[in-house]
C-alpha cells in the first residue's frame, strides 16, 4: 500500500483538533469541484465522496453532544498539508445559533445527516448528558485519599482535585427536550480550550489508518494486543520505573497519572461507538460488542483507536469544568501519554490490517 505521510515540519502542531482547526488548505493540493466543494489530490485516484455538500442542514458532534449545523464548505483532503494533516471529507460548518467564532472544520465521523433517526439520538444523548449531570458524574476518579498529616495543599494537588471536579458528561443544558428533538438552537460550551501536540510521526499513523479503512477496505484486527487498558497500563510503570524521578515528588506525581490514565480510559469508553469509528468499522463495532458484550471498548481495542480519541479531545474537554491550572497539567500528561505512544510505536500499533469478508463488505454498503 502506498503510504501518504504529512510533510515534515510543524512539530508542535494539533492533528485536525476539533474546534481548533484554521482551515488553512494548501492550494497546492486543493483542486474546485463544481458543486463548491473542494478535494486533495491524489495519485491513485481514488478517495471517499463527500456526502454532504455547502448549504446543506446536518447534526455534528460537538464533543458528547449533538447540535444542528450548516454546512459551509466542503473538501476532500489527502493528509499531505501539515497545517490540515488529518485525510479524509472535512466540513466547514456553523452550528444554528452559535456566533461565527465557533465555526470550525470537522471530519465525517462528527457529521450526520438530518433526519429522523438522528435526531431522535441527538435528545437521547442530551437526556443522557442531564441524566450524568445530575448525577456528578466523575471524570478522573480518585485512587487516593488525601494525606490527613498535609496542613496544606500542594499546587499538583489543587489541580488533582479540580481534575475530579470535572465530569465526562459535563454539558450546560440550555434548551428542553422539546428544543433538542425539533433540532433548536442550543449555546456553545463555555469550557476551557486546549491544544494537544500531536509528534509528526503519530499524524503520518492517523494517515496512514484512515487510508487502509476507507481507502484500502482494511480492519484493525480485534481485539488487538496490546489493548488500550493494556498500553496505558504500560505507561503507568513506565512512568514508576523511571531512574530519573525525584523520590519526593514520586507518590503525588504517580497520583495524578493514574487519575489522567484512568480518565482517559473512562474517554475512550464512552466515546469509541459515537465518534472514533470510521463508517467501514461500525459493523465490526457490532459484531465484537455481541461476542464480547462483558468487555469495555478499552479492553478490545488498541492504539490506533486511541490515537484518534486525541484529536477529538479537546472538544470533548470543552465540555468540561477545568480551570486553566488543570487544563495545563492535563496537557502536559496527555503530551507526555503521545510521547510513549510515539517511542513505543512499533509495539503499540499493528502492522497488518485484517482483509474485509466479501459478506462484511456487502453488510457495511447496505448499512
Amino acid at each position: 500500500m502506498a503510504e501518504t505521510k504529512p510533510e515534515a515540519g510543524g512539530g508542535g502542531g494539533s492533528a485536525g483538533i476539533a474546534g481548533s482547526a484554521d482551515g488553512t488548505n494548501n492550494t497546492d493540493s486543493i483542486t474546485a469541484n463544481t458543486d463548491g466543494t473542494t478535494a486533495a489530490a491524489s495519485n491513485d485516484g481514488g478517495g471517499s465522496a463527500l456526502m454532504f455538500k455547502p448549504n446543506e442542514r446536518i447534526l455534528c458532534f460537538h464533543g458528547p453532544l449533538l447540535y444542528e449545523a450548516k454546512v459551509v464548505k466542503a473538501e476532500l483532503r489527502d493528509g499531505t498539508d501539515p497545517d490540515a494533516p488529518e485525510p479524509g471529507p472535512h466540513y466547514f460548518v456553523h452550528y444554528k445559533g452559535w456566533k461565527q467564532t465557533w465555526d470550525e472544520w470537522v471530519d465525517e465521523s462528527r457529521a450526520l445527516a438530518f433526519n429522523e433517526e438522528n435526531l431522535a439520538r441527538q435528545k437521547a444523548l442530551r437526556q443522557a448528558a442531564l441524566q450524568a449531570s445530575k448525577k456528578k458524574a466523575i471524570v478522573v476518579p480518585a485512587r487516593h485519599a488525601p494525606r490527613p498529616d498535609s496542613e496544606t495543599e500542594s499546587t499538583q494537588q489543587r489541580s488533582r482535585k479540580r481534575l475530579r471536579e470535572s465530569s465526562v458528561e459535563k454539558a450546560r443544558e440550555e434548551r428542553d427536550d422539546a428544543g433538542a428533538a425539533s433540532g433548536a438552537a442550543a449555546a456553545p460550551p463555555k469550557g476551557p480550550d486546549i491544544k494537544i501536540p500531536i509528534p509528526n510521526a503519530l499524524k503520518a499513523q492517523l494517515v496512514d489508518d484512515w487510508e487502509r479503512v476507507t481507502k484500502d477496505k482494511l480492519l484493525v484486527p480485534l481485539p488487538r494486543t496490546p489493548t488500550v487498558a493494556a498500553m496505558l497500563e504500560q505507561y503507568q510503570e513506565h512512568r514508576r520505573s523511571a531512574k530519573d524521578k525525584r523520590r519526593a515528588s514520586r507518590r503525588d506525581d504517580d497520583e495524578i497519572v493514574d487519575e489522567i490514565v484512568d480518565g482517559l480510559k473512562v474517554y475512550f469508553d464512552k466515546a469509541l461507538g459515537n465518534i472514533l469509528l470510521y463508517r467501514f468499522e461500525r459493523y465490526q463495532y457490532k459484531q465484537i460488542r455481541e461476542r464480547h458484550p462483558d468487555l469495555a471498548p478499552s479492553a478490545i481495542y488498541g492504539s490506533e483507536h486511541l490515537l484518534r480519541l486525541f484529536v477529538q479531545l479537546p472538544a470533548l474537554i470543552a465540555h468540561t469544568n477545568m480551570d486553566d491550572e488543570a487544563v495545563a497539567l492535563l496537557k502536559e500528561h496527555l503530551g507526555d501519554i503521545l510521547k510513549y505512544m510515539h517511542r513505543f510505536a512499533k509495539s503499540l500499533f499493528a502492522d497488518e490490517y485484517e482483509n474485509a469478508s466479501p459478506a462484511y463488505v456487502a453488510v457495511s454498503k447496505a448499512s
